[in-house]
């Protein structure tokens, strides 16, 4: 077919967590929610994964309604089923419980053979003093390149 698919990114949860384990997981989709994410009309950033009925559910994944939809219809909002193995969810469930840990989607794309597939991150919640120190080292290396830059710049 060709047509290029978007790739939705949740660039808060890099800012907001500390990502300590990836994983590839397909998620449930209707057809016309399908049509929807390929338009790139979805919103991932206030998801998370709920494990609590010995199956992963997405919560808060904004799937808009697709416009030439006819009579079928689906909520916007709706829960919808990931699908991992038994070990996985076991594995993962356990974490979240034992330790604090958060399930959130880093990202939303189709894989080369056309399936929706959703990146789901391990996540443990960053402190306020943790993001002012990654934007304070960001900017020291700012800093450090744009005097190398201009350093260079003199020496010609």
């Amino acid at each position: 077919m060709g047509s290029s698919s978007p790739e939705i990114r949740n660039r808060k949860a890099w800012h907001d967590y500390h990502i300590e384990d990836r994983l590839e997981a397909g998620i449930l989709l209707s057809g016309t929610e399908v049509k929807s994410v390929r338009m790139g009309r979805v919103s991932i950033r206030e998801a998370y994964v709920d494990f609590s009925s010995g199956e992963a559910i997405i919560i808060g994944l904004s799937i808009a309604q697709y416009e030439n939809r006819g009579y079928s219809d689906h909520g916007v909002h709706r829960p919808r089923k990931l699908l991992l193995h038994r070990r996985e969810i076991k594995q993962w469930s356990r974490k979240v419980l034992e330790k604090g840990y958060t399930v959130i989607p880093l990202r939303l794309y189709f894989n080369g053979r056309n399936y929706a597939k959703i990146e789901i991150g391990l996540a443990r919640g960053k402190r306020e003093y943790d993001k002012r120190k990654v934007i304070a080292e960001r900017e020291a290396k700012r800093d450090v390149q744009r005097a190398k830059k201009e350093a260079q710049s003199w020496n010609r």
